[in-house]
């Protein structure tokens, strides 16, 4: 039996819901070995960042053969700042105060230095041999995978847009879909169904035998 891997879409401080999914995963995987794959911005946005982070990184740290996590353009802002002048301004209009708030500070210097060093490590870029995994997307007409780190954070267009064969299916997040349903694609899923925007935290179902997803587990926003 192929064994399954189940890719995670933007998390951004859903602490509940990512809890709430992964035993999902847990009682569809039946007992049987599964990888995650985790596409990044767990942070900002949401109440629970510092939650968020805890699992995550507690579960890479446990496993790191079965569990991959993946760079997010947040992540990206979030270190940005500790380094760029002008970045810490643009990183907590971008929901880096909520943030801050979960970690019980008010000051970028204050937060952990261990989820800060986990939170650098983490790369751009995972594969195995049917799917590219990455946050955003890669540049239509690129060798694959594209190598430009910026693309694979940020990139909307002309990814979206445009049907692009990049060899393997692309598995990503970015950009919120309204509908709160996955968009999926003749040659890419976008996992990103709006959790924090009260859409759907989801879990893309793979297996070795085929590109796109088998199916899809969802755990909704709760509504106030």
């Amino acid at each position: 039996m192929d064994e399954l891997t189940y890719a995670i879409g933007d998390i951004h401080g859903c602490a509940d819901l990512l809890d709430a999914l992964l035993a999902r995963i847990e009682a569809h995987s039946a007992g049987r070995p599964y990888r995650l794959v985790f596409l990044g911005d767990y942070i900002d946005r949401g109440p629970d960042s510092a939650g968020v982070i805890r699992m995550v990184s507690r579960l890479h740290w446990s496993d790191p053969d079965r569990v991959a996590c993946l760079m997010g353009n947040h992540e990206a802002m979030l270190l940005d700042s500790l380094s760029t002048p002008g970045a810490a301004e643009h990183w907590l209009r971008n929901g880096g105060t909520e943030t801050l708030l979960s970690f019980g500070t008010a000051e970028i210097t204050d937060l952990p230095g261990e989820a800060l060093d986990w939170l650098e490590a983490l790369p751009s870029l995972h594969e195995d041999g049917r799917r590219w995994y990455v946050h955003a997307g890669f540049r239509p007409g690129c060798i694959p995978p594209d190598p430009d780190p910026h693309n694979r954070l940020w990139i909307r267009e002309p990814f979206l847009s445009e049907d692009c064969d990049f060899g393997r299916h692309v598995v990503h997040g970015h950009t919120p879909q309204p509908s709160g349903r996955p968009d999926v694609r003749a040659y890419r899923t976008n996992l990103d169904t709006g959790a924090v925007y009260g859409g759907a935290l989801t879990a893309g179902v793979f297996s070795d035998a085929q590109g796109p997803a088998l199916e899809f587990l969802q755990v909704p926003a709760r509504r106030a």
